[in-house]
């Protein structure tokens, strides 16, 4: 008899979209633009459309076609909940910084490929973008203070990105940084912190399936409050792992201490992996609120993906892997 285990992370079929339901989705979002543009003015329309393509000439990349590998167990996150209860703490330390992050000026953007690879390369992001393989998944989001969402990203496998920077055989550690501007980011002020943003992950963790480099949410480009234009997405982690707004990737052999890890070493570590028998010092990780509701639900080891990602810490017993 064949019997079929169930993954963690997956939905039940009766509780899945249907495709036809999905593909219509994609088709009437673009039906509603275009119908939009129908409406107005043609010139006012034309002086839009070219102004949308000026601020982002990546928009016509979305939506992506959903890769049905990764799905979730839940319905996904409301939108409106997703960008507007945000962790971003250079535009502040609460979480509606939503409006005070559309100052980030987001063109031009590039992104530097340094430190231990074959020949160090500063690219464009809108260069970048197009030649990696976009696709949408959905993915569990934990965040360390034990709130949680379910939410599709678009962008392209970590992989590929490192197959990109081609890294020296040396190489074991990737270091993220997110973007340095006191001028636009008031929490860059702070001194106190340890500007700019970094962390980082092994070159295995980067390069396992889950690893993800998003540019999208949605179905659309990646809002300026949720890292735009671009994020790392690792979901069995932590979120204060996963930089945003990113503007250089270094390669090298020494493991790297994150901005958190800076800040309290006894709170926060290089591994950050969702455990639920390892408590946060201040608070418990066994359960986690899902965003846009009251709802407690019990937290999964690596938030469900241990499928994935368990054989990276096999005989690491040792390693402060959870905190």
């Amino acid at each position: 008899m064949l019997v079929k285990r169930r993954r963690g992370w997956e939905m039940p079929e009766r509780s899945a979209t249907p495709e036809s339901v999905y593909l219509d989705r994609r088709a009437l979002l673009k039906a509603a633009g275009f119908g939009m543009a129908a409406a107005a003015v043609p010139f006012a329309a034309e002086e839009a459309a070219a102004q949308g393509a000026a601020a982002d000439p990546t928009a016509g990349l979305y939506p992506a076609r959903q890769n049905m590998r990764y799905r979730l167990d839940r319905a996904v996150t409301p939108e409106k909940d997703a960008t507007s209860y945000n962790n971003f703490y250079e535009f502040g330390s609460h979480k509606g910084i939503a409006g005070a992050a559309q100052a980030l000026k987001i063109r031009p953007w590039t992104i530097a490929f340094e430190g231990m690879v074959e020949k160090p390369v500063t690219i464009d992001f809108d260069d970048l973008v197009k030649k990696m393989p976009l696709e949408e998944r959905l993915y569990r989001f934990r965040c360390v203070e034990a709130w949680s969402m379910a939410v599709p990203w678009t962008g392209f496998p970590m992989k590929a990105m490192v197959e990109f920077a081609r890294p020296l055989a040396s190489a074991k550690y990737v270091v993220f940084q997110t973007f340095m501007d006191p001028k636009v980011a008031p929490g860059q002020r702070q001194s106190w912190y340890p500007w700019p943003y970094t962390d980082g992950l092994t070159v295995a963790e980067a390069t396992n399936e889950l690893a993800f480099m998003a540019t999208g949410l949605y179905g659309k480009p990646l809002p300026k409050q949720n890292g735009a234009p671009i994020r790392f997405v690792t979901p069995w982690k932590y979120g204060f792992k996963q930089v945003k707004s990113i503007v250089r990737v270094e390669f090298t052999d020494k493991r790297p201490v994150g901005y958190w890890e800076k800040l309290q070493s006894s709170e926060y570590g290089f591994w950050a992996n969702v455990n639920p028998k390892v408590s946060h010092p201040r608070w418990s990780q066994a359960t986690e609120r899902v965003l846009g509701s009251d709802e407690r639900v019990p937290t999964l080891l690596y938030n469900g993906y241990e499928e994935f990602v368990a054989d990276l810490y096999k005989g690491m017993e040792n390693e402060r892997l959870f905190a």
